[in-house]
């Protein structure tokens, strides 16, 4: 379930920075480019995804 949780976390992150820097107007190319919307739900995406991370690997040792 640990590394689940850390994977997924990862994952949304990545989401999260990708659709920030397209609306920021970092990436080019696309319809969410320099768009305000994209880029706050961007910073709230990547906010999610490193909290999921974060608790995944802070739950401890399986094993104890």
């Amino acid at each position: 379930m640990r590394l689940a949780a850390k994977i997924v976390g990862i994952l949304i992150s990545l989401i999260g920075l990708v659709w920030t820097l397209q609306g920021i107007n970092i990436l080019k190319g696309s319809s969410m480019s320099a768009q305000p919307f994209w880029a706050i739900m961007g910073i709230v995406l990547l906010v999610v995804g490193l909290t999921i991370t974060y608790f995944g690997w802070r739950r401890g040792n399986p094993a104890a």
